[in-house]
């Protein structure tokens, strides 16, 4: 299947890009900045998604995954051009599924103010998606994941105490691999039929955790 990629130089982006190539897809990778990664199904594009998008053709899956945390262009990155990139490629005949990176803080807003509420915007946009697709027999959602070993994350996962601070916030006291958020994605955009316009929290029982005191 012809599938684009945003944000795909690092992190989950880049394991996404690696995990449908694998599984035989064409894929096309959107990222401000260069990738290393090379393989005859990956084509590599420098591109601001805030900005004017390339013309693209059929595209059959469609990832929106490029993101930042915090800044003044949070909601211009995170969701308005999450909006155009999906408006662009989406709504037409060829597409097979629509998946968006949301997070966790999308449903607890424990993060910087402008980030949770830009993902927040993502899920209920990404209904919104489902509802419009579905005369294609497409299907959209999201997956909003909580602790994951990235480099955007790597100030954390380079400090033991700041690390172990965040694993007791689990219940399983472990974060997710970038791989496995990949393996979820493959799951809902290319073998899941029936489940649309739902979020999948992937937090390992961060939001979860509780403590009962009697």
């Amino acid at each position: 299947m012809k599938t684009l990629i945003t944000g795909t130089s690092r992190g989950i982006g880049l394991a996404l890009a690696k995990k449908y190539v694998d599984m035989g897809h064409e894929v096309i990778g959107f990222d401000i900045s260069e990738s290393d990664f090379n393989a005859p199904l990956y084509k590599h594009m420098l591109v601001d998604i805030t900005g004017k998008l390339p013309e693209i053709e059929g595209i059959e899956v469609l990832i929106n995954n490029a993101g930042i945390q915090d800044g003044p262009n949070v909601i211009a990155t995170n969701l308005n051009a999450t909006i155009a990139v999906t408006e662009k490629y989406a709504f037409q005949d060829k597409i097979h599924s629509v998946l968006f990176m949301a997070s966790s803080s999308a449903s607890n807003g424990a993060e910087f103010p402008e980030y949770a509420a830009s993902k927040g915007g993502v899920v209920t946009y990404m209904k919104n998606t489902a509802l419009r697709l579905a005369k294609y027999g497409a299907t959209s959602n999201s997956i909003s994941a909580g602790g994951v070993y990235t480099p955007l994350n790597a100030h954390i996962i380079d400090s033991p105490e700041l690390m172990e601070q965040c694993l007791n916030e689990t219940l399983l006291h472990r974060w997710a691999a970038a791989e496995e958020i990949a393996d979820f994605s493959y799951f809902l955009t290319n073998v899941n039929r029936s489940m649309t316009g739902q979020d999948l929290l992937i937090d390992n029982g961060e939001q979860l955790k509780s403590n009962f005191i009697w």
